[in-house]
């Protein structure tokens, strides 16, 4: 367990059936925090759940949630705040990754991962900042990507829904700075996620075996954000495996 202590803290995590979002909710539970993790399969969910519940010795929450459904979104803030009656912690991690080459990419995939990476998070984003302003604060970690930096081929809806995050994060951060509301982006690189398990991309063309970093990295590294002073932000963390192409990707 890290020395690290989010004990009494409320954290939702979206997407956190699996892959990152689960690597975050279990080290957040892990340290003491009181977790409830969305996304649309509740049958995951609930495993996802009942696994970390039994692990950490805390309640972990599963609530069904569509990001790209706003009514569904405040449902499940709705939820958390009859429940607990704050929020402190906010991880974006709902998202889609599809991809196509430009000329082949269809308007349904393209929609379908913008609203999903970029219009679901300003929804959860949104009904956070609504719970944070009248508490006096909290803390939103927005998932984005190495995408965000550096294209890759055949990943344009991607690539173009990773810069609006942080697009999105910058102006929440210059909104909250002032309330008291930290708001961050973590960028993972080629991260071991149950859609990587055999270290291919994840969308767009096939370049084979890459290096790849396992979720606990990722998590470590949201709990370090998550931990830090009130008054402290770290606006922008990239982590990548040290052999994956990144400085000098193009």
């Amino acid at each position: 367990m890290s020395t690290e202590s989010l004990e009494g803290k409320i954290a939702l995590v979206t997407g956190g059936g699996t892959g990152i979002g689960k690597g975050i909710a279990r080290i957040f539970a892990n340290n003491g925090a009181n977790v409830t993790i969305a996304a649309r399969n509740m049958d995951r969910l609930q495993a996802t759940a009942d696994e970390l519940s039994a692990e950490s010795g805390t309640e972990v929450t599963p609530l069904s949630m569509d990001v790209t459904d706003e009514p569904s979104v405040e449902s499940v803030f709705q939820s958390v705040m009859e429940a607990h009656g704050r929020l402190d912690i906010l991880v974006n991690n709902s998202g889609s990754v599809e991809g196509d080459p430009i000329e082949t990419l269809s308007s349904e995939k393209w929609l379908r991962v913008m609203n999903t990476n970029v219009t679901g998070m300003f929804y959860c984003t949104k009904q956070a900042f609504k719970i944070m302003r009248p508490q006096g604060g909290g803390r939103i970690i927005n998932i984005g990507s190495i995408a965000a930096q550096r294209s890759r081929h055949s990943a344009a809806a991607y690539t173009t829904s990773k810069h609006a995050v942080w697009g999105l994060t910058q102006s929440a951060a210059i909104e909250g700075r002032d309330i008291n509301i930290s708001v961050s982006a973590l960028h993972p690189g080629n991260t071991m996620v149950e859609r990587r398990a055999d270290a291919r991309s994840g969308s767009g063309r096939d370049e084979g075996p890459e290096p790849m970093m396992d979720v606990e990295n990722i998590a470590r590294t949201a709990l370090l954000m998550a931990t830090l002073p009130a008054d402290v932000n770290m606006l922008e963390a990239i982590v990548i495996p040290n052999q994956q192409l990144y400085i000098g990707r193009g």
